[in-house]
């Protein structure tokens, strides 16, 4: 859209916002239980007009401070600076939800028309000389001492984001990083719409002589999909991840699994309308750009300076110390494969799309366990359950659901969650089947986060989304393990986000420290005392049995090095891309085939996210570039930390469970990270833990 037409769309926008003013959700208080969101109020000609207004009203709360003619102090400086554009943050945090779990053409086209002008925004508020001149004053003639260790925490981030993303820069370059900025947005949500949209259509119809193997759960899952899908008396699959990993779990036709995991992984790769390879060197050198502007080599430098690894080295050193364990690991488990194959007395070599079904033979084979088996205990709404209840063991906290709450969508449940003494917590907003125009995955977000700006506590309005697999027929929900401990995971950031105890919303914790609340979780998942209390038979109501859990145990190291090698391998894709210092057209996939020489990585295994579909690091809404390897980082600490309750004898320690509450979910952010664990913990968290629950030594 070219800047004429782009600027009469938004006089027609503010004319139409200004006849119906009052009719815009957005502008009014939330007259619904707790201030959720009020859903079925809310069209989507709203968003613009209410953007556009958050725009002006935080503009006007940067000029009170700027024209504030006091002396600059942290209160009237950067507590009120932190404290601006929390209109565009509401806006902004109901339409990034609803185009993350109900995205169209018209909810896709305002995100692409609103991002550059968000981002000239931003730019316009970091690169204000004036109100940097007051932040720097602060920064500079405050006494730190008379400063809580919060507040110094926020003093030191505020003028950190300052300096990091210009403010020192000179006109000539404040310039030059502001188009920098500007391309980068347009071309990150891009990225991440094309990958969606190149799979949500994708599928394989399948006929009946297509399904042998296939367990009658996939197969009615199939045919439930083929049916929404207007393909009668068929079945289908999809490149959802209920859909596909099932069907290359079981599936005897090695082509039709051949077909399906290269859709998957070609994502983006098609050579279509949605492919993403030209999209990637503007990225990456873009990247390079801003942070050469910004004093570093690398953007992956720029990015881990805030981070608890510090620098690009070690986070290499880091991966490398994992991968030649795993690497061997993986080894032995291809060898495991082939030998099936040819026990089979086949004669082929053993390729990407055959490890899962031949790692499902293996599992059965070694530890006699199958899908099939535990499936029927994992109802998905017991699941869910069973983590409340764990939540309970832990912080005696309760979850409540509530029929009366607005929902986007009629799947969503929502649930009240409240302290044992009934005191109010927060909503929690629980999302888990795909459907067409929701993002792949899952993750955790928010429609309003925690804070207690000048005593005024702000509850959450939290959001749980997965892509698990759907009810079919009469049915339940019923989800794999994986899922299970999925489940889990994003539950771990649904407590996080619940139980934060801080004054600010800028009180971040490091991309490294994020994960550990959430993988910490999914510890338990497996534990004999929790698996009775949510693994309940759908039809029976019987919990699972021993002899099942003691299968789950033994199984636990199954495929370990295929699961670590292929995460590696895509975290060193992420830092490769990102520790490097010259502008190139690069091709993503040489670039990947240089990568997988260089570690060594074995044919029989990709890394599990090729760059054209690795939303993680190049799509805007996730934002984990020179980040990937967090998940692993924070491993490091979920098993530490598991440990120590293991160790005192009691999972549900309530001593032990204070203290991770207090620290690491309730103040994290508003100190040091590695300073908040040693807090929690007692002392710096050793990677031995890991190795073991890996198989890895």
């Amino acid at each position: 859209m070219n800047k004429f037409k782009l600027l009469s769309t938004f006089i027609g926008i503010f004319i139409m916002a200004c006849s119906n003013q009052n009719n815009n959700p957005f502008y009014n208080e939330w007259n619904t239980p707790f201030q959720v969101p009020p859903f079925d109020q809310i069209e989507e000609a709203h968003y613009m007009p209410a953007f556009l207004e958050g725009l002006d009203k935080e503009n006007k709360e940067i000029d009170k401070i700027i024209n504030n003619t006091t002396s600059p102090t942290f209160e009237n400086t950067i507590e009120a600076y932190e404290a601006t554009g929390q209109f565009l943050t509401r806006v902004s945090s109901v339409f990034n939800n609803i185009r993350g779990t109900n995205a169209n053409d018209n909810l896709d086209n305002i995100a692409k028309e609103f991002a550059p002008i968000r981002t000239k925004h931003n730019d316009d508020i970091i690169l204000n000389k004036k109100l940097f001149e007051k932040i720097k004053y602060v920064y500079d003639n405050t006494d730190r001492g008379v400063l809580t260790t919060e507040q110094n925490t926020l003093l030191d981030k505020i003028y950190g984001d300052f300096v990091r993303n210009g403010a020192n820069l000179t006109e000539e370059q404040k310039i030059e990083l502001r188009k920098i900025n500007e391309d980068l947005s347009v071309l990150t949500l891009t990225f991440g719409q094309n990958v969606r949209n190149d799979g949500n259509e994708w599928e394989v119809v399948l006929a009946e002589a297509d399904l042998i193997g296939l367990t009658e759960s996939v197969k009615s899952a199939a045919a439930n999909i083929a049916e929404g899908r207007g393909h009668e008396g068929k079945w289908v699959i999809t490149l959802d991840k209920p859909s596909w990993i099932p069907f290359l779990t079981y599936s005897e036709r090695r082509d039709l699994r051949e077909k399906v995991f290269t859709a998957y992984i070609n994502r983006g790769n098609n050579n279509n309308e949605y492919d993403t390879k030209a999209i990637i060197p503007r990225i990456v050198n873009l990247r390079i750009k801003r942070a050469n502007l910004l004093g570093y080599k690398n953007h992956a430098e720029y990015v881990l300076e805030r981070s608890m690894a510090k620098t690009p080295e070690n986070v290499y050193d880091f991966l490398y110390k994992l991968w030649k364990p795993a690497l061997n690991r993986a080894k032995t488990e291809a060898y495991d494969l082939q030998s099936i194959i040819y026990k089979n007395g086949d004669n082929f070599k053993l390729k990407p799309w055959d490890w899962w079904y031949y790692a499902e033979k293996v599992r059965q084979e070694k530890y006699d366990l199958n899908d099939n088996e535990l499936r029927p205990y994992f109802d998905v709404d017991n699941v869910r359950n069973g983590v409340f209840w764990l939540s309970n063991q832990l912080f005696g906290i309760t979850f409540t659901e509530r029929t009366d709450l607005p929902k986007y969508f009629d799947e969503v449940k929502t649930f009240e969650v409240k302290e044992a003494d009934g005191s109010h917590i927060g909503i929690l907003y629980t999302d888990y089947h795909p459907r067409k125009g929701k993002s792949t995955g899952a993750w955790c977000s928010g429609f309003r986060y925690q804070s207690n700006r000048n005593g005024n506590w702000i509850h959450p309005v939290t959001i749980n989304v997965g892509n698990f697999t759907s009810p079919v027929g009469d049915k339940p929900a019923l989800i794999s393990f994986s899922e299970v401990e999925t489940l889990f995971h994003e539950f771990g950031h649904a407590l996080h986000s619940l139980l934060r105890n801080r004054t600010y919303t800028n009180q971040t914790m490091p991309r490294d420290f994020v994960e550990f609340p959430s993988q910490v979780m999914e510890n338990w998942a497996s534990e004999p005392e929790v698996l009775k209390h949510y693994a309940l038979h759908y039809e029976t109501g019987e919990p699972i049995p021993d002899e099942l859990i003691s299968k789950i145990q033994n199984a636990s190291l199954h495929n370990q090095g295929f699961g670590t090698v292929e995460y590696l391998a895509a975290s060193f894709l992420d830092m490769d891309w990102h520790t490097l210092e010259e502008t190139e057209d690069w091709d993503p996939l040489e670039f990947e085939k240089a990568l997988v020489k260089k570690i060594g990585l074995i044919p029989e295994i990709i890394p599990r996210y090729n760059s054209y579909y690795f939303n993680h690091i190049f799509s805007s809404v996730v934002g984990y570039s020179s980040g990937y390897y967090s998940y692993i980082w924070a491993a490091i600490l979920d098993a530490d930390a598991f440990q120590y309750f293991k160790n005192s004898g009691d999972l549900f320690n309530k001593e032990i469970a204070v203290k991770y509450r207090k620290y690491a979910l309730g103040l994290s952010g508003t100190e040091n990270a590695a300073e908040t664990y040693r807090k929690f913990r007692g002392k710096d968290p050793e990677i031995e833990p890991l190795l073991v629950r890996k198989g890895l030594k």
